[in-house]
């Protein structure tokens, strides 16, 4: 079955009137100034221009940052517009975006790391102790064999192939075909080097980590995530939206379509809403995909992060233990040290770039999405950065890549003790 993006739209659209409804109750962190949590307020005020600078220069239409310290939100702004195609809407606070790879570590990881913290899961099981047809590593001179693992899978060092060819793919299996996209990637997908040795980001990691989920609790991962993670945390701005018909994972869905920002102008003239830039995420796994799909906001990705700067509780709403925490955020030692990645996050070493260059090289972590999204967590001094931007509407032209790294200098050098 193929929805058209126009009708996704219209759908969407027509649900103004629940807008109101949706999120009526909500917990959120305490605000406070910078001042009384030891941070310097002009400082961070450079937000603005670095910001400013980068819609001024069409690098993004919009964006929404929030600096979380000491469990509380320090600073939340909105800048620019929301929307410029088919309208011109202005950015507001509560826009919701979609969070593309963040996803994997908001959505998948922490909902995986649950899984590993109640014994269901190991992070040495080999993925064909859940996916029986799943492909080990073959060495192309000896013949010699290695099974990739889930710590494989979560650090990137799995050897599988970055993407797939999506349009061939779906002339062969067709539009929301998950159990294909699996079959394919366990018995099709290269691998690319022996497994701990190396690393290649990969989206296929997380969407078999997806099915590893699936089968271990029965449920999709939307769903888990949903009733696991998202509602444990009370945030009533942060689902998937799944497509072809599926039933949505928030039953407040229509109404929080309307707080998205667009990404992409389509064939069609209209941007998608709502519904996944990322192709293998919409078009195969129609939503419900472990590499992307999670749409949120500012203020709930800002409790989110102070869950985790908090040993993954906040407000005695808990997702995960202190040692969790911990563990999801050390580089595995079994692996290659040029294998710099913890579980389901990205650190210093493997991508500077996102939490600048003054903030603890050891300790932070973070992840990037297409779309222009990142999040970066500094546990030594309590701080989450936050940014949301849509760099990809109406085209696929903008970057964030030198904004990201610029408002975590500005952030880490603001803090005073």
């Amino acid at each position: 079955m193929k929805t058209s993006q126009k009708t996704i739209f219209s759908i969407f659209l027509a649900a103004v009137t629940l807008a109101a409804g949706g999120c009526s109750h909500r917990t959120t962190l305490k605000h406070a100034s910078p001042q009384s949590q030891n941070m310097d307020e002009s400082r961070l005020e450079l937000i603005d221009s670095a910001v400013n600078a980068a819609i001024s220069a069409g690098e993004i239409p919009g964006a929404v940052i929030s600096v979380v310290h000491n469990d509380r939100i320090v600073f939340l702004r909105a800048y620019g517009n929301k929307s410029v195609v088919p309208t011109v809407e202005p950015m507001t606070e509560d826009t919701m975006f979609d969070m593309a790879s963040v996803s994997k570590c908001v959505g998948t990881t922490l909902s995986f790391m649950q899984l590993i913290e109640q014994g269901k899961v190991r992070l040495g099981d080999p993925v064909d102790r859940y996916i029986p047809e799943f492909k080990p590593w073959v060495d192309p001179e000896t013949g010699e064999t290695q099974k990739i693992t889930v710590q494989d899978l979560l650090t990137h060092s799995s050897g599988l192939s970055a993407y797939i060819s999506v349009p061939p793919y779906l002339k062969k299996y067709g539009e929301n075909t998950p159990d294909s996209l699996m079959h394919y990637i366990a018995t099709e997908v290269k691998r690319n080097f022996r497994p701990t040795t190396d690393v290649l980001y990969s989206c296929l990691n997380f969407v078999t980590l997806q099915n590893i989920l699936q089968r271990v609790t029965g449920e999709r991962l939307c769903d888990y995530a949903q009733k696991h993670v998202f509602d444990v945390l009370e945030l009533k701005n942060t689902c998937y939206f799944p497509l072809f018909g599926e039933p949505q994972s928030n039953p407040n869905a229509q109404a929080l379509a309307l707080k998205c920002a667009p990404t992409e102008v389509q064939e069609d003239g209209l941007p998608l809403v709502a519904a996944v830039h990322d192709p293998i995420a919409r078009q195969i796994n129609a939503g419900n995909s472990g590499n992307a799909g999670v749409f949120s906001n500012a203020e709930d990705l800002s409790i989110v992060a102070a869950a985790l700067l908090n040993g993954g509780s906040i407000m005695g709403k808990r997702i995960l233990g202190k040692e969790t925490v911990r563990l999801m955020f050390t580089i595995p030692k079994s692996n290659d040290p040029q294998v710099a990645r913890a579980l389901g996050w990205d650190t210093y070493d493997m991508y500077p770039g996102t939490s600048g260059d003054i903030f603890e090289r050891e300790h932070t972590v973070g992840h990037t999405g297409y779309t222009g999204t990142s999040i970066v967590l500094d546990p030594d001094t309590k701080t989450g950065v936050i940014v949301l931007a849509h760099r990809v509407h109406p085209k696929d032209e903008g970057s964030t890549a030198r904004l990201r790294a610029v408002i975590a200098n500005i952030v880490a050098g603001s803090i005073l003790d």
